[in-house]
């Protein structure tokens, strides 16, 4: 079995803590309204949002893929970082046997991170 590792960095403006809150913590409900052509919608299928949870995301009509299905292993509201993995659904099952992403937003240089 392989790993492939992936980072990238990006900077913005808008506080660490509203990144946060924006696109984790309200993201399922966010993403389909701003991003709709990306994903159709999100739904809790089992759980409240934190570790364990499991959510099913589904892509519109023309996507490579019909849905996938993340659990989500780490929601750290100190450091703002989210952790999930991809069980099922896109590549997972024919390719992949599983997709593990990190997510953490750092508050730039000199920032409040509240």
């Amino acid at each position: 079995m392989g790993v492939f590792n992936y980072e990238g960095e990006t900077t913005s403006v808008i506080p660490a803590a509203r990144l946060f809150k924006a696109f984790i913590l309200d993201g399922d409900n966010l993403i389909p309204k701003v991003a709709p052509q990306a994903v159709s919608c999100v739904e809790n299928i089992e759980g409240n949002g934190g570790p364990g949870t499991i959510k099913k995301i589904t892509f519109p009509e023309g996507s490579p893929f019909k849905y996938v299905k993340e659990r989500v292993d780490e929601v750290d509201h100190v450091n703002f970082k989210y952790s999930y993995s991809v069980i099922e659904g896109g590549v997972v099952g024919d390719t992949l046997e599983k997709i593990c992403n990190e997510i953490k937003i750092v508050a730039a240089p000199g920032e409040d991170p509240s």
